[in-house]
């Protein structure tokens, strides 16, 4: 007898349709033969579902058996084709007379006693069974309340195969699960630190929100202790709330590498990830033999924060420097090509020099000029050029750090990021592009429109600077997001000197 059900497995981030059709000869030799490009964790599920059919009260097929996985020429990778394997085989076997419902999803790994276990890409099936027009989805417990978030599909939960078939037969009638916004974002989208906590430095504060308005991306550069690491934290508290399609998005690539937390439906804050300096290319952009989501695709909607920047590999550096132009990663293989979204704020942290005291008004650096210049040297042109903004973090005096008054909070910061948000989403609601820091050539020719004297000062800047083209462009962008927090239509010569401030680090600061 013939059977068939549809399932999804995964590709990078995306669910691709599978349908598992199992068919049952009696009279052959008991074999049981799995096709269909299966990979090696599909391949060795076989022994396993057949004890999980077995401990839950349900005969072993004895003819033989063969399974196909369609369509044939995608690899299948994924636990989750257990629980439609199993419920093939029960058909095909008459141990289930119903015949499936075909817009019917079912995904699950099956462990031995018949139990279903949590799988990879719950969000991401469910994206791809509603826009395919099913009806319901299949999950285990765990994984539905994940499921549960995708609107105009029924999530159904269940925690062991007998549910399932329960389910299938309509002898259990089981409800979906429902999904609450609000009651997630009370549980999942609060911080629990704030800029209050960081005293003194006002002066990186400011340059902070100015990069969070127009996600522009941020240098800090300083001693040891000085804050950077505090500073960059608490960026996500000032960002805007993630929309709900942001967080769907996110919330893809968390499942789809099993990195949500038990019982977290979705992700949203956003994401603040840290990868070690030791990171290698494929850690930080993504890679592997079956592409995998990376650091930076991990960063979506959120920060990527490098410490200590110059101790990162130059090469695995290098590699950032397509992605944070196209917002997106792509990977080739054999099989074919993967893209992964990288839409991220990069924000890193580095000491001026390999002791970290360089400047310093109170410890006494004790690198020669060959050793700064080679510290230095660490970090490319090409990817300084691609940071909008620099700062020096100076140590903080004693009398800033026992002031009981406190400074600026991330509430009073994050009303400033949004108002000027609102007004860049309301400037480009007929683009694409949705914050300054995005901008391409046009629209900065269009919206970045100088006050006489602002022009003649860029004027005099690029040429004593030497700034290329595309720190021109990262000044106009950055001068655009200051004239936004002051809800300014022009930008003035207020706004451009500020700018270049943020970028006299291009030249003074590597050559002095």
């Amino acid at each position: 007898m013939l059977s068939r059900l549809s399932t999804y497995t995964l590709l990078g981030i995306e669910a691709l349709p599978v349908e598992v059709e199992v068919d049952i000869s009696p009279g052959a030799l008991p074999k049981t033969i799995l096709v269909g490009l299966a990979e090696a964790a599909v391949k060795e599920s076989i022994h396993r579902i057949e004890r999980a059919l077995v401990n839950s009260g349900y005969g072993r097929p004895e003819n033989r058996v063969v399974i196909n996985l369609s369509p044939a020429d995608l690899p299948k990778d994924a636990a989750s084709l257990d629980l439609p394997i199993a419920l093939g085989l029960l058909i095909a076997d008459s141990q289930i007379e119903e015949e499936p419902d075909r817009r019917v999803v079912y995904v699950g790994e099956l462990a031995l006693d018949g139990s279903l276990r949590s799988i990879r890409g719950a969000l991401s099936m469910a994206l791809a069974a509603r826009d395919s027009g099913m009806t319901h989805i299949v999950v285990p417990a765990a994984n539905a309340r994940e499921a549960a978030v995708v609107e105009g599909i029924e999530v159904i939960s269940v925690g062991m195969l007998t549910e399932a078939v329960g389910f299938l037969t309509g002898q259990l009638s089981l409800e979906p699960v429902d999904f609450s916004w609000n009651s997630a974002r009370d549980d999942y989208g609060r911080y629990d630190i704030d800029y209050v906590d960081v005293k003194g430095q006002e002066m990186a504060k400011r340059a902070v929100t100015v990069a969070a308005a127009g996600c522009h991306h941020l240098l800090m550069i300083g001693s040891p202790g000085t804050g950077k690491t505090l500073l960059s934290q608490r960026i996500c508290t000032i960002l805007p709330e993630l929309e709900p399609e942001e967080s769907l998005e996110t919330t893809r690539i968390y499942s789809a590498v099993a990195r949500l937390e038990p019982g977290q439906p979705l992700l949203l804050k956003r994401p603040f990830r840290s990868p070690h300096h030791t990171i290698s290319e494929a850690g930080l952009v993504g890679g592997g033999s079956i592409p995998q989501p990376g650091e930076i695709s991990l960063s979506h909607n959120g920060i990527l924060f490098l410490d200590e920047l110059p101790e990162f590999n130059r090469r695995t550096l290098e590699v950032m420097r397509q992605p944070l132009e196209d917002h997106c990663v792509t990977i080739s293989r054999a099989m074919g090509s993967v893209t992964f979204p990288a839409n991220v704020m990069l924000v890193a942290a580095m000491n001026p020099c390999p002791c970290g005291f360089r400047g310093d008004p109170k410890r006494q650096c004790a690198c020669n000029p060959m050793q700064v210049e080679r510290y230095l040297s660490r970090i490319s042109g090409p990817l300084l050029d691609r940071i909008d903004i620099h700062i020096e973090v100076p140590p903080v005096p004693f009398r800033e750090l026992s002031d009981k008054t406190e400074g600026t909070s991330s509430t009073q910061m994050r009303e400033a990021v949004v108002a000027a948000r609102s007004r860049q989403a309301a400037r480009f609601r007929s683009d694409k592009t949705r914050v300054n820091g995005k901008m391409k050539p046009p629209q900065i020719r269009k919206y970045c429109q100088l006050e006489a004297d602002a022009e003649k000062l860029l004027k005099s800047a690029m040429d004593e600077m030497g700034l290329s083209a595309r720190a021109h462009d990262k000044i106009l962008r950055i001068s655009r997001t200051i004239a936004d927090l002051q809800d300014r239509e022009h930008i003035s010569c207020e706004n451009l000197s500020e700018a270049i401030n943020y970028r006299t680090l291009d030249r003074a600061y590597w050559q002095q």
